[in-house]
């Protein structure tokens, strides 16, 4: 216990030291000394500072939290379908979501985030549902070959729903256009506000649950016999998914693979028991989408390119990995 406790201190350290790069290093380096007095003086007049607190702050903060709540969904659909590919991403969930909030663009206009976020969250909810409904057809009932299946199926349908309204409407698509493909940069400290209370719920009820969800991903047979209700827990974790995918994408876009890889890692690291591979996903996913959006800022010289195309790049080979391990 005491040396997984350490590993989630080094985790947490890993993140301030992320943290602090991401909000000094960029097509315009700020010193640290310059941030530091950037926090705790700051001064308008400042063109340096005005950067780190208008633009690089929020940005560290939401990549930081996106990459927590991708990464523990990941983990909880992990756990609760028993599939190792199972994420949101994969799932329909991500693009879900998306589809919902370019349905709401194309019809009623590019409204304010709290709007997004109601979008968000009927499509993460929809998706998942019927991802879960499909698979569960059949006289054998859920496995994870059909889940697969049935998510790709559901994630393809909606990609191809969403590039369709695209395509047909300019206005949409010159809004969408950056914020498909995964991007932090843009974000203020006034949408991370509004869309944080949805993370924070979602991360306390992921928390809350992850003993039973444990028991879950032992077997529903198992966990009945040990007197977990089975059905109430896969509600709370389905809506705990909703949470922090829907609030993820209404922020950030739909970024990839975040989902999909941190939690086996952090498996590989601490073992089977959710109790711990829960936290550290969080914690690991918050330092890798850090870091990927560093990254992104450096890959192309003239410009900058999302943090979910690093992702993407990443994650593609570990799927593939994946796929030949497991299924």
């Amino acid at each position: 216990m005491y040396i997984r406790l350490t590993g989630l201190l080094l985790g947490v350290i890993a993140i301030v030291l992320c943290m602090a790069a991401s909000i000094a290093f960029g097509k315009s380096p700020i010193p640290l000394q310059v941030v530091a007095e950037a926090i705790v003086a700051f001064d308008e007049s400042s063109r340096e500072h005005l950067i780190v607190h208008s633009v690089r702050i929020p940005r560290a903060w939401i990549a930081m939290m996106v990459g927590a709540c991708l990464a523990m969904a990941g983990g909880v659909m992990q756990a609760v379908t028993r599939n190792a590919l199972a994420g949101p991403e994969l799932f329909g969930v991500n693009q879900g979501a998306a589809l919902m909030i370019v349905i709401q663009i194309f019809l009623l206009g590019n409204l304010s985030l709290n709007g997004h976020m109601g979008a968000s969250f009927i499509g993460a909810g929809a998706a998942g549902v019927l991802v879960y409904f499909i698979g569960s057809l059949g006289g054998r009932g859920l496995t994870p070959v059909k889940l697969i299946l049935a998510g790709s199926t559901i994630n393809l349908l909606l990609a191809s729903m969403t590039q369709g309204i695209l395509i047909f409407d300019e206005e949409s698509l010159d809004t969408m256009r950056f914020w498909m493909a995964g991007s932090l940069t843009g974000r203020s400290m006034d949408l991370f506000v509004q869309v944080l209370p949805f993370m924070i719920a979602g991360l306390i009820v992921t928390i809350l649950l992850s003993r039973y969800i444990n028991l879950i991903s032992l077997g529903d047979e198992a966990a009945q016999g040990l007197g977990v209700r089975t059905g109430r827990v896969k509600a709370g974790a389905l809506a705990a998914v909703v949470l922090l995918a829907g609030a993820s994408v209404a922020i950030a876009g739909p970024i990839s693979f975040v989902g999909l890889a941190v939690p086996h890692i952090a498996r590989f690291i601490v073992g089977s028991d959710y109790r711990w591979i829960l936290p550290y996903s969080a914690v690991f996913g918050a330092v890798l989408l850090l870091a990927a959006d560093i990254a992104a800022r450096f890959v192309v010289p003239t410009q900058e390119v999302s943090a979910g195309i690093i992702t993407a790049l990443l994650g593609g080979p570990f799927l593939i990995y994946l796929a030949q391990r497991r299924v």
